[in-house]
C-alpha cells in the first residue's frame, strides 16, 4: 500500500514508461537474473495466457496436469484466446514427472494431432504440493532435450520458496524454467502479477501480446511498485512464511481427528471430513469443497491470517466432529 501511495505523486508517462515500472524491471533482474525480463500484469490468468502465447504456434498443445489452474480455473482462457489444446495428465498430487512428458511425445510429427510444445507446471500445485529444485530440473531436462518449453504458473511461488528454504531464482531461473507467471496478489499485493521471461529469445513478442491480451495498464505506475515492494528485501518471504506457518498450525491442530488428502507443504490444507461437519463449518467459515464425493475440502491461509483465526477453526472442527 505504501508503495502505491508513493507512486501517486505528480504526473508521469503512461503504459509503463514511468520510473516505477523501470524500477520493477530492475528488481526482477536482481532477483531472477540479468536475462530476466519482467512485465507487470493485472491478473494471473492474463499472465498465463500471454506467457503461453510467447511459446505456442497455432497447432501446438500444452502438457499440464488435469488439476492445473489453466485447465480447471481459468474458464478455458488459454484454449479460447490462444486456440491451443491443453493436453492434460491425471496425477495424484498435481505434479508432472518426466515420464508424463515423454508419454505425450508420441504425437510429435503426426499431422492429425496437436503438437506438444509447452509443458506447464504450477508451483505451488493446486493440491498444495511443492516441486523440489531437483524435480523441476529433471522435468526441464526432458522438456528441453525434446525441443519443448517449460512454463511455470507461479501464483504461489513465494510459498514454495519459503517452504523449501530457498530463493525464488533457485526454483525458476536456476532449474530451467523458460517463462514464469509470478504471483504477487496471493503474496500480499493489492492487485498485481508479473510475466517474467527467462529465455531472452522469447521476449520480443511480450509487449504486443500483453496489449492484445488486455493486460497493459495505462497507469502502470500503480501496478509495478507492488511487485517491486515484494521482491526488494524480504517482504515476499515474510508474507509467504507466515501463510505457510498458519497452514501447518492448522493441520497440526486437527491432525488428531482428521486425515489429509495431501501432505501439507505450503499454505493449503486438504482435510477429509464428514458432510455434516463440513456443513457445520461452512456456516461459520469461508472455504470450498475440493472433492465433494470424497469429503475433501480446501482450507487456505494467507499473509494476514492470524493465530486466532486458525485456532477458531481448529476448535470448531473438533466441535463439529464431536457430534457428527
Amino acid at each position: 500500500m505504501a508503495a502505491v501511495v508513493a507512486a501517486n505523486d505528480g504526473d508521469t508517462l503512461p503504459y509503463g514508461s514511468d520510473p516505477w515500472t523501470a524500477d520493477m524491471e530492475s528488481a526482477v533482474r536482481e532477483v531472477f537474473g540479468e536475462q530476466a525480463q519482467g512485465y507487470a500484469m493485472f491478473n494471473g490468468t492474463g499472465a498465463n495466457v500471454v506467457g503461453l502465447g510467447l511459446m505456442l504456434r497455432p497447432y501446438d498443445g500444452v502438457v499440464c496436469p488435469a488439476s492445473a489452474h489453466i485447465n480447471g480455473n481459468e474458464a478455458g482462457a488459454a484454449e479460447r484466446v490462444l486456440g491451443t489444446k491443453l493436453l492434460t495428465v491425471a496425477t495424484d498430487d498435481g505434479k508432472l514427472r518426466p515420464a508424463d512428458v515423454l508419454a505425450q511425445l508420441g504425437a510429435v510429427g503426426n499431422e492429425h494431432l496437436s503438437q506438444p510444445r509447452v509443458v506447464s507446471i504450477s508451483q505451488v500445485t493446486e493440491c498444495g504440493t511443492v516441486y523440489t529444485p531437483e524435480e523441476i530440473t529433471a522435468l526441464a531436462e526432458v522438456v528441453h532435450e525434446n525441443g519443448l518449453f517449460l512454463h511455470m504458473d507461479g501464483a504461489r511461488l513465494a510459498n514454495a520458496a519459503a517452504e523449501l528454504g530457498c530463493g525464488l531464482a533457485d526454483i525458476t531461473t536456476a532449474v530451467g524454467v523458460d517463462v514464469l507467471s509470478y504471483g504477487a496478489t496471493k503474496n500480499g499485493a493489492l492487485g498485481a502479477e508479473a510475466l517474467i521471461v527467462l529465455r531472452p529469445e522469447l521476449a520480443p513478442g511480450a509487449l504486443f501480446l500483453r496489449k492484445q491480451g488486455m493486460q497493459l495498464a495505462s497507469k502502470m505506475r500503480y501496478v509495478s511498485p507492488q511487485i517491486t515492494a515484494l521482491l526488494r528485501g524480504d517482504l515476499w518471504l515474510r508474507n509467504a512464511s507466515h501463510a505457510n506457518a498458519m497452514a501447518h498450525r492448522l493441520a497440526d491442530g486437527v491432525a488428531s481427528v482428521v486425515k489429509f488428502r495431501y501432505e501439507v507443504q505450503s499454505n493449503a490444507v486438504f482435510p477429509v471430513l464428514p458432510e455434516k461437519a463440513i456443513a457445520y463449518l461452512m456456516e461459520r467459515f469461508t472455504f470450498g469443497h475440493w472433492d465433494r464425493a470424497g469429503g475433501v475440502v480446501r482450507w487456505v491461509t494467507a499473509f494476514d491470517t492470524t493465530e486466532d483465526d486458525v485456532d477458531a477453526l481448529i476448535a470448531a472442527t473438533h466441535e463439529a466432529l464431536s457430534f457428527t
